[in-house]
């Protein structure tokens, strides 16, 4: 089942999306085939050992475009492109944009389970992944949930050729795509399976023009991508963005930061957008070269989870070239930044202002949108998505007033339009009735020296259901005392301060950076007996500091 047409949904804000300029109807292959005629020997990709002009990337998308039709046909079908951020991704991508049906972007690092999901939800014709990667073998688990959903082609693609291994049962066996879905991503799902979200050409070519006039962007601007081109990420900022500029990509697929910041000083990179662990290994990284680190880099985009105001700070000094600001969006749409001209006090408390056009409105506890104040965040524009692919039912339930989409954060919108994040509706901590929000303490608890990561949850407490607890990754020795005596010298509220430390060498991670949270709690409380209770080693304190 595909989603709502989009003019449905949108009616006449549709056309003043056209009147605008948004939304212009062009394709991104179109697009990208105009500037392989303008210039068609300037570089499009680096990749490892790859570079590929722009006529090479369009001539190797032909050719394997042309193996891609051999086995699923003509019209407009789902194909997955489940690959790593090598050549072979944007070579499948634009084969099969040329295709003429429609990518389905997985990040390569996808769980079986929530690959044969994915499957389920959007049926796919074929299926493109890669042999190795890594440790892991993508192909076998491609090949694990074509078998189960049946009539799903499975090829490979180490290289810019496809190798087909099994045939499926050919296009009757599968569902033409509606016009209104043009590319298919999936949510990170840190609560749940993902989810297939449906984009138009419109929308998506909306958030890459946007952004490129925000940030001064064009074909002379290379962009550098670590982040998975299978998250929305990579593939909005770092595939589509690339090819909708005609400027150079650099790809990295295996991150490392002393390597990251020899690719952007080598290619000249101007924009880059990651999440926080990228920026905040870069933070760290030893630097030896002539020039400051990310010279080039003129714009940092730092998404996909809160980036404490002591990082921020920090890269000042340590990139001073380059601007870092939040980034806050869904794979779903929307998409705010700070400015040029934002305050350091903004950069570091809000996550800047929405892109023109995108309407951005909080439910208060009546369930009435509102234009500022307190409450979950809900949105609507021409860079918003059209439905989730195979659940239109879930799809309508988000949707509130004139088709704005609820989007699960709380947030708070000041007069001046700058969004500030509070947390997450499913993320707050009930405790003795009072919900909490994990941001504040969160963001202290960061700053802290000897913390390399920090996530707040609730821990069961039979008496107040739940108690504020700290997650951290640390990097010398640290106890319940010093970080609550760090909260407190930081000004932060005693009703925020932690009532439990657990110590954690990793954290579980999606693609996209953000922790797993549900599958922390769980994995923790496994590891405790009693759970809820005090435990000799980790005593619960109240906020008097007072033994229970």
């Amino acid at each position: 089942m595909a989603p709502a047409d989009s003019e449905s949904l949108l009616g006449d804000v549709a056309a003043r999306y056209r009147c605008a300029g948004w939304w212009t109807g062009q394709g991104l292959a179109d697009r990208f085939e105009s500037h392989v005629a303008e210039s068609p020997d300037d570089p499009a990709l680096v990749s490892g050992r790859d570079s590929l002009s722009r006529a090479d990337l369009w001539n190797a998308a032909g050719y394997a475009a042309r193996q891609l039709r051999a086995v699923v046909g003509d019209g407009r079908r789902v194909v997955v492109v489940h690959l790593p951020n090598t050549t072979s991704w944007m070579v499948m991508f634009l084969a099969v944009l040329r295709a003429g049906h429609v990518p389905a972007t997985p990040p390569v690092t996808t769980e079986a389970g929530h690959l044969r999901h994915i499957f389920e939800l959007v049926k796919p014709a074929l299926a493109i992944s890669v042999s190795r990667h890594r440790r892991a073998s993508p192909a076998e688990a491609v090949r694990e949930a074509a078998a189960r959903t049946g009539g799903v082609a499975v090829g490979l693609a180490d290289g810019t050729a496809l190798d087909v291994l099994d045939t499926g049962s050919g296009p009757e066996g599968t569902d033409r795509v509606p016009e209104a879905t043009a590319h298919l991503m999936f949510t990170s799902s840190t609560t749940g399976p993902p989810k297939a979200v449906s984009h138009g050409e419109d929308s998506l070519a909306t958030l890459n023009r946007q952004f490129a006039q925000r940030f001064d962007l064009s074909a002379r601007t290379p962009v550098f991508m670590p982040s998975p081109l299978g998250h929305s990420v990579g593939a909005i900022h770092g595939a589509r963005l690339s090819m909708f500029l005609g400027a150079p990509l650099i790809l990295q697929d295996r991150w490392d930061a002393t390597t990251a910041l020899e690719l952007v000083s080598r290619h000249r990179a101007a924009f880059t957008a990651a999440a926080t662990p990228f920026l905040l290994d870069l933070a760290n990284a030893q630097w030896r070269g002539a020039e400051p680190k990310l010279a080039s880099l003129r714009s940092f985009l730092c998404g996909g989870a809160q980036v404490p105001p002591a990082l921020i700070r920090r890269c000042r000094s340590e990139f001073p070239n380059t601007f870092v600001t939040p980034l806050w969006g869904m794979t779903e749409g929307g998409l705010t930044t700070c400015v040029d001209s934002s305050t350091y006090h903004q950069v570091e408390t809000t996550v800047g202002i929405g892109l023109p056009g995108l309407e951005l409105r909080v439910l208060d506890a009546e369930m009435r949108l509102k234009a500022s104040g307190a409450g979950e965040l809900a949105m609507r524009g021409p860079g918003v998505f059209n439905g989730y692919f195979g659940q239109p039912e879930l799809y309508a339930e988000h949707l509130v007033g004139d088709g704005f989409f609820r989007t699960g954060d709380l947030a708070r919108i000041e007069a001046d339009r700058y969004v500030s994040i509070t947390g997450r509706v499913k993320d707050l901590i009930i405790r003795g009735a009072v919900n909490i929000s994990p941001v504040a303490t969160e963001n202290i608890i960061a700053a802290h020296p000897d913390v390399a990561g920090v996530a707040v949850i609730g821990w069961p407490d039979e008496r107040l259901g739940e108690r504020i607890c700290a997650v951290v990754q640390a990097t010398a020795p640290l106890d319940l005392d010093q970080i609550v005596a760090f909260c407190a010298e930081h000004g932060l509220s005693r009703r925020y301060w932690p009532e439990r430390l657990e110590l954690v060498d990793r954290f579980p991670r999606t693609a996209a950076g953000k922790i797993r949270k549900p599958e922390l709690r769980r994995d923790l409380l496994s590891r405790v007996p009693g759970a809820g209770s005090r435990t000799p080693a980790n005593p619960v304190r109240d906020r008097r500091g007072i033994d229970r």
